[in-house]
């Protein structure tokens, strides 16, 4: 193989790594989980322990117990509609601005996903009341 031939192939390797690595999406399972208000969707995602906030109180708790308390959430803030406004990130992290709507008003959504192996994990969620 000449030189220019392994240019081309080291290039095209290269470019594919570049965009597998920018290309974590957010899992349709966590869209799913806050558009109908299932936590355990969403909780499966969580690291072993999550920096969680929710309504100003920040805390970092163990995947379980915030999973109970993303669900208790829920249950005082069912959702009506999520969707995700803007995605970011580099590497082997993203994250993801959300607007969840609820009957009891409007709140941003942010979630930092962080790759262990193909797999993405929570790291730290926040939600948080929308001033608008």
């Amino acid at each position: 193989m000449d030189k220019k031939k392994s240019f081309i192939l080291a290039s095209a390797l290269l470019i594919s790594v570049v965009i597998f690595a920018i290309t974590i999406d957010t899992p349709q399972e966590i869209i799913t989980g806050f558009s109908q208000g299932k936590a355990e969707l969403i909780s499966k995602y969580f690291k072993e322990s999550v920096e969680l906030t929710i309504d100003n109180k920040e805390n970092i708790y163990s995947s379980t117990q915030a999973g109970l308390i993303l669900k208790d959430f829920f249950s005082k803030n069912a959702p009506q509609s999520f969707t995700i406004l803007h995605e970011g990130g580099k590497d082997d992290s993203k994250y993801s601005i959300g607007s969840l709507k609820t009957a009891q008003g409007s709140y941003r959504v942010t979630i930092l996903l962080k790759l262990n192996g193909a797999k993405p994990y929570i790291h730290q969620l926040r939600i948080e009341k929308d001033a608008a």
